[in-house]
């Protein structure tokens, strides 16, 4: 029985959930999952886990992430697919008012009023804290808290250790402890696509194409709208 080996970060993972069961079923393939993040510092980076050895027939990330990866030869060129998409999107502990964060400024004096912010370390984290919060002039009136991956960020949120997230919508809809608000205002949203891929020297090549074609099928249609995410225009 074959058996293969994903590396997955948050963004696509409630997709993938429903429909690993029906993939293992219909193709007698054995899914290992292991996770980390698209992009950020820390070890838990899916490029950081691939340098010290961390083995994976199929990484699944943001596409710019990815092309991290693909800029070290980590990747089969032209094995890359991409499979959703995911709007920024903003929530607050379950039974909290929801903040009006339908203009930007709106958005801005949210965030300002909640005080304690907390972000995941990667793609999104990064554009937040690096561009769009300078941009919009609050970095001195917040105080943000970074994490290694989104989990990490939902679960400080649901701890009520903060009173806001803002993070790929994937990773804030159906999480007990917290209440999805909606996605950013078109002017500061940052869309990332999560995309699939085969990693160079996998053995498991025949089995990885099965996969990612599988998720990148219209069986995928309805377990992405379901997680929160958006088609591939």
């Amino acid at each position: 029985m074959a058996q293969l080996e994903v590396l997955i970060s948050g963004g696509f993972q409630g997709p993938y959930s429903q429909m690993l069961p029906s993939f293992e079923k219909m193709t007698g393939i054995t899914v290992i999952t292991k996770s980390g993040a698209s992009q950020g510092s820390g070890p838990k980076t899916i490029k950081a886990q691939l340098a010290t050895g961390v083995t994976a027939d199929v990484v699944i990330l943001s596409r710019e992430g990815l092309a991290e990866l693909i800029a070290e030869n980590k990747i089969v060129p032209n094995s890359d697919v991409d499979l959703a998409q995911a709007p920024l999107g903003l929530a607050v502990p379950t039974g909290n008012a929801k903040p009006d964060i339908s203009s930007t400024k709106a958005f801005a004096d949210a965030l300002v009023k909640a005080k304690k912010i907390v972000v995941p370390g990667s793609t999104s984290g990064i554009y937040l804290s690096k561009q769009l919060f300078p941009k919009l002039g609050i970095s001195e009136q917040i105080s943000v808290q970074i994490t290694e991956r989104g989990s990490q960020a939902t679960a400080a949120l649901a701890a009520r250790e903060a009173n806001i997230a803002v993070q790929p919508s994937s990773e804030l809809v159906n999480i007990s402890g917290i209440d999805y608000v909606g996605p950013l205002p078109n002017s500061i949203q940052l869309i990332q696509t999560f995309a699939a891929a085969r990693v160079m020297n996998s053995s498991n090549s025949e089995a990885a194409k099965k996969l990612i074609e599988y998720l990148s099928s219209p069986n995928a249609a309805e377990p992405i709208k379901n997680g929160g995410m958006n088609l591939v225009r």
